[in-house]
C-alpha cells in the first residue's frame, strides 16, 4: 500500500514536470515581467525582515505525508504543486518534496530552506517563516533568502495512535511567498 502511495505521488511529480515543461516559455515570460512587491500579509510572527523584496506569489496542493514514529504520527514529507497565484489553468511552475526544497519545473532553479518561525493556526498545520540555507540555479528560485507558508488548509496528522511502519498522506493546500534580497 505505502508504495502505491509513493507511486501516485511520484506519477504526479512527474506529469506536473512534463506540463510546466510544456508552459516553461509563457510563464518563463510572465514570471520576469512582474513589478517586484513589497510583501504579503502574514502574522507578526512570520515578517520577512527588512531589506527583501518579494519576488513570487505561488498558489499551492498537496500533501503533507506523515510515518508511524514511536506510536504517533510524525512529518515524513509534503509534495505539493505550486502554479502562480492568479493562474486559473493551474499550470504547474514548482514542485514541493522532502528537504523542504522548492524545485522550479520551469528552470530548474531550486531554493532549501528551514523553519525560523511558526504561526499555529487551529484545525490546519501551521503557516511559516523560512530562511533559504541554499539554492541552485538561474531562474526564479535563484538567490532566494525567504519563505513563507501561509494561508494553509489541512494537512494535519491524525490524532489517532498508530502501529508499526504506517503511513498517511493528508491533503492541504497553502500559499507559498518568496523572497530575495532587495538590490
Amino acid at each position: 500500500m505505502k508504495l502505491a502511495k509513493r507511486l501516485v505521488l511520484t506519477t504526479t511529480a512527474v506529469a506536473a514536470v512534463t506540463a510546466g515543461t510544456l508552459f516553461s516559455a509563457t510563464v518563463g515570460q510572465a514570471a520576469t515581467s512582474q513589478p517586484a512587491r513589497t510583501g504579503v500579509d502574514a502574522p507578526a510572527a512570520l515578517k520577512v525582515p527588512d531589506g527583501n523584496r518579494l519576488t513570487g506569489v505561488f498558489s499551492a496542493a498537496g500533501v503533507q505525508t506523515y510515518t508511524c514514529a514511536d506510536g504517533a504520527w510524525k512529518l515524513l514529507e509534503p509534495a505539493a504543486t505550486l502554479w502562480a497565484k492568479n493562474d486559473r489553468t493551474h499550470r504547474p511552475v514548482a514542485l514541493h518534496s522532502r528537504g523542504p526544497v522548492w524545485v522550479s519545473t520551469v528552470d530548474g532553479s531550486a531554493v532549501n530552506a528551514a523553519a525560523i518561525a511558526n504561526s499555529p493556526k487551529t484545525g490546519t498545520i501551521p503557516e511559516l517563516l523560512l530562511q533559504s540555507t541554499a539554492t541552485r540555479g538561474t531562474g526564479v528560485f535563484a538567490g532566494v533568502s525567504y519563505v513563507q507558508r501561509l494561508d494553509t488548509h489541512g494537512g494535519v496528522a491524525p490524532t489517532t495512535a498508530c502501529t508499526g511502519t504506517d503511513q498517511i498522506s493528508v491533503r492541504y493546500s497553502a500559499t507559498y511567498a518568496f523572497y530575495k534580497p532587495a538590490k
